[in-house]
């Protein structure tokens, strides 16, 4: 008898060791079991399909086709769908045909329309336009796909449309089928085929939908979806990046029908960056830049780029004669030189002298029917003694000041010896000396900033109102591609006066080839003022960036913003924003390269470059 293998017994540590392992890999199994892979994490916590809709997560969608083209398409006629303000999925399906087998279709097609148009001749009936026209164009096609000028595809559109409620989707549907049934073009809602449509839309490639249309090489060129035709030009500077397409806004603003620009934005959302930005740029394309500064920004750009800095204070010996006159050539300009300084002189002392007051509840002029008359007269009486009239001739002499103006004044009748007492302080009193001397500045330079900040209170509004005329002057004198940027604006909106000055800016600038920018971060009170919304309303670019809840309101009312825009305009990040040019707008992104940012930014914590 063979002996019996001994069975090994295995010790207690063994059977524990064992025990353990077994568990170890049961508690691996279960691990693995309720591991999320890839897929898991991106799929959906849930999807409905319905026979017209389909809800995935907490959002509704909904796919339509195109089945229907007109006779003609022109290049970009997607444009308005691509540049919704609306979530849109739009799928585009391209199958290349063989051309043979396109000519084969095409000989029998042409056949049979000839034998029908043959058979309509024989039986008397009037000709049919609409046979002649697809025969026309059936043999049209023949000759170029002959030729190989053309070739043949099969083409299928789709869109799905995202909402967050199915009355914000009959609304979006309402909105897309509109935009298509202005071109001609036809659509349907897939229905029953909502979850084909779901899968067609997927950037899979998938075409479960496969509804398809004919067309040659033309046709589907004008189909390009990568187009933002409206903002972007062959010449100009570039804005940004088009926020709906991610294409690039370059754009010449003096090709508009005025080249006015308003700028609205909160503090800190990126205003001054924007301008500052479009300034250096237009730059580079042979623009001068005037620059009115309240608040030491645009310094450093300044020095980048050898401009020329002025610092207006009562401490500094720079000097602006407000009754210097232009030098134009314009003849009809120069016969009407000194009357529009008197006005524009008018204005000057109304604000100097204390702008309108509020009495009773009723704007109160400055100066009174009389004393506006004595001060006009005062005013032609000073230029006269200089040698000035209406005579262009005499206008090259030395003009007055503000101190031949306070001489003449003290020895007039009526009210010329109050008016006078009520300019000294301008004369020989605390603000003597900045405005009562003859002007000793230079600006024959590409870039000029007239800073400001050091001015007190009461006499910044006088100082960007005779920094505004004297620039006024200079672009009467001589017509260059210009651009005047006027920051914190809303300070002459403060008065009527400097306000209406501004406007005439805007008004008038068109002529004298000089684009006005105003930039404000107080909506609200430039809003408020007529000649603040004339402004805008002469204004054909307006650049909107992050606003104040409240500011979004007043905005909303001017610009006509969709909810969608309001919404937005409050919760933008800094450096993007709405970009209105004539007609259109977009939303946008303000981009500067690093050496741009670095001349630019006014951040403390940006990055030293």
């Amino acid at each position: 008898m063979g002996r019996r293998k001994k069975k090994k017994q295995l010790t207690a540590a063994e059977i524990a060791a064992e025990n353990e392992a077994r568990e170890a890999a049961e508690i691996q199994q279960a691990f693995e079991q309720g591991t999320n892979t890839l897929r898991d994490l991106i799929s959906p916590s849930a999807i409905e399909i319905h026979s017209d809709h389909f809800r995935l997560g907490n959002k509704y969608g909904r796919t339509i086709y195109v089945y229907g083209y007109p006779r003609t398409l022109y290049t970009g006629w997607m444009s308005s769908i691509i540049n919704m303000d609306e979530v849109l999925d739009i799928s585009m399906y391209i199958y290349p045909v063989e051309s043979a087998v396109v000519m084969k279709n095409l000989r029998t097609k042409v056949t049979q329309l000839e034998a029908s148009m043959n058979l309509n001749v024989e039986k008397g009936k009037v000709r049919d336009p609409e046979l002649e026209a697809a025969i026309n164009d059936a043999e049209e096609l023949r000759d170029q796909l002959q030729v190989g000028a053309e070739r043949f595809f099969r083409f299928g559109l789709y869109v799905t449309l995202w909402t967050d409620s199915l009355e914000e989707m009959k609304f979006v549907q309402q909105k897309v089928e509109t935009i298509f049934g202005q071109q001609m073009v036809f659509s349907k809602v897939a229905n029953s085929q909502q979850e084909q449509g779901l899968n067609s839309i997927m950037p899979l490639c998938n075409d479960q939908l496969q509804i398809r249309r004919n067309m040659d090489t033309g046709a589907i060129s004008t189909s390009f979806p990568f187009t933002s035709a409206d903002l972007t030009q062959d010449r100009g500077i570039l804005y940004g990046v088009n926020m709906h397409n991610n294409g690039l806004v370059i754009f010449d603003r003096f090709t508009l029908e005025n080249a006015n620009m308003v700028v609205f934005a909160k503090s800190g959302a990126g205003k001054s960056f924007t301008v500052k930005l479009e300034a250096l740029r237009s730059m580079m394309i042979g623009a001068e830049i005037l620059i009115i500064d309240p608040e030491n920004e645009y310094q450093k750009l300044c020095d980048a780029v050898g401009g020329t800095y002025i610092r207006l204070s009562l401490n500094s010996d720079v000097r602006i004669n407000p009754f210097d006159l232009p030098k134009v050539v314009d003849s009809e300009d120069a016969n009407d030189a000194l009357r529009a300084n008197l006005v524009t002189l008018h204005g000057l002392f109304r604000l100097m002298l204390g702008g309108s007051q509020a009495v009773g509840g009723q704007v109160m002029p400055a100066l009174s029917a009389a004393e506006e008359a004595d001060l006009d007269q005062a005013l032609i009486d000073t230029y006269a003694r200089m040698g000035i009239t209406s005579d262009p001739l005499t206008h090259q002499s030395t003009p007055p000041t503000i101190a031949n103006l306070y001489d003449t004044l003290l020895h007039m009748g009526g009210s010329g010896p109050a008016l006078a007492q009520r300019l000294r302080k301008y004369t020989t009193g605390t603000f003597a000396g900045i405005f009562s001397q003859q002007s000793n500045i230079d600006i024959n330079n590409q870039m000029v900033v007239f800073n400001i900040r050091d001015l007190e209170d009461e006499l910044r509004p006088v100082a960007m109102y005779i920094v505004l005329s004297h620039i006024w002057n200079i672009v009467r004198a001589e017509q260059k591609k210009r651009l005047l940027i006027v920051d914190e604006a809303w300070q002459l909106m403060q008065h009527e006066d400097s306000a209406n000055f501004l406007f005439s800016l805007a008004k008038r600038a068109r002529k004298y080839y000089l684009g006005l920018t105003t930039i404000t971060q107080d909506v609200e009170d430039f809003m408020g003022s007529k000649m603040g919304r004339a402004i805008v309303g002469n204004s054909s670019m307006q650049i909107l960036l992050k606003q104040s809840v409240s500011a979004v309101d007043v905005l909303s009312d001017v610009f006509k913003l969709t909810e969608e825009e309001k919404r937005r305009l409050s919760n933008f990040p800094v450096g993007q924003g709405l970009f209105f040019a004539g007609q259109n707008h977009v939303h946008i992104q303000i981009i500067a390269s690093e050496t741009e940012e670095g001349l630019i930014t006014t951040n403390p914590n940006a990055k030293k470059r």
